[in-house]
């Protein structure tokens, strides 16, 4: 592993902590039943496959920008931040509102700010990490106090309803955490490490862009869909899952017995049980909510952070560990400690 794919501890007199989690998923619903009935497939056969029960789906008139605002605002709210008192505002989707101008800009618009800087990241589902630990890196540099960080997907928008291996997995949402500077820093993201192959670019791809323009051609091959090579995904995932852990429990001095929780991205339950099974942990310090909403890409982690933050699940000199893999190809984790 090159020095430069890994982003180590920051030296630094500051400290950048989770202040406030909060989380937004659309109310319709899109059950197995409801598959089973536009595709070749069944509730056991996707369950047994994925994990996944139903997903939520965004609604007309609803957005990655609208999801990713009202859960920014719920984040904001628990931490106690006027939304005037936000430093910078990043999104990490794969889904924008358009191709441009970014998401975040439309997020940072609808919560009254005027100059605050605003960007997007886009690292499928690895990009809430990505995203959470360029914030931290901001306030760990001295620059910002407080950063907003959203991850927010509208994926039933790429999804080919018709292509039974890859709808059945995606969901819509949107997570948010609000960043804010400490004077500990041994609290809050003390590590992460991100990577990326771009040779594994065919496992996981939508190809609409400067490559394929988008026209009769490409839309009558269906090819402005999410596109997905299943099993080598699978494989990727699992051997990566392990290393991740085993990687930041080494570099964050943790034990297994240290480690309270750990928040995968939603990908399949299959594969967080193998990768558990291999690490020789427990299930149940993988928090999964993959049945209610699948895979919602960079919004799975922060919303099941949510979750887990606001049923008690997390507190107070605990170690949490986020791992996610996903398109690019991409890998990333990190530690919290709270």
């Amino acid at each position: 592993m090159k020095p430069c794919t890994v982003f180590r501890r920051i030296m630094s007199n500051f400290g950048a902590i989770i202040a406030g989690t909060g989380s937004f998923l659309p109310e319709k619903r899109l059950t197995n039943e409801d598959l089973s009935k536009m595709v070749d497939t069944n509730d056991e056969w996707i369950t047994q496959r994925t994990g996944i029960r139903e997903r939520r789906v965004a609604a007309d008139g609803e957005t990655t920008a609208s999801l990713a605002t009202a859960a920014g605002r719920k984040a904001l709210d628990m931490a106690g931040v006027a939304p005037t008192d936000v430093d910078l505002v990043i999104v990490a989707t794969i889904t924008p509102e358009m191709v441009f101008p970014s998401t975040a800009c439309f997020v940072a618009a609808a919560l009254g700010l005027h100059s605050t800087p605003a960007f997007d990241m886009a690292a499928a589902c690895s990009g809430f990490i990505y995203a959470l630990n360029t914030g931290a890196n901001f306030i760990k540099a001295g620059q910002y106090k407080t950063v907003l960080v959203i991850g927010a997907e509208t994926l039933s928008r790429i999804v080919d309803y018709t292509d039974r291996a890859s709808c059945i997995l995606f969901g819509d949402g949107a997570g948010a955490v609000v960043l804010q500077r400490s004077n500990d820093p041994r609290k809050g993201v003390v590590y992460a490490s991100l990577h990326a192959d771009g040779n594994g670019a065919e496992a996981m791809k939508c190809m609409p862009g400067s490559l394929h323009p988008i026209d009769a051609a490409l839309v009558d091959s269906r090819d402005q869909y999410i596109k997905l090579k299943g099993r080598e995904v699978y494989k990727f995932a699992v051997t990566k899952f392990a290393e991740l852990i085993e990687d930041a429990m080494r570099v964050a001095e943790l034990t297994k017995d240290q480690v309270k929780l750990i928040i995968p991205h939603q990908v399949n339950q299959r594969i967080i049980d193998s990768a558990m099974e291999r690490l020789e942990m427990p299930a149940e310090k993988a928090f999964v909510n993959i049945d209610r909403y699948g895979n919602t890409s960079a919004a799975s982690i922060p919303i099941a952070l949510d979750e887990a933050w606001r049923a008690g699940k997390i507190k107070p000199g605990q170690a949490v560990i986020f791992v996610a893999f996903g398109a690019g190809l991409t890998w990333a984790n990190a530690v919290l400690k709270v």
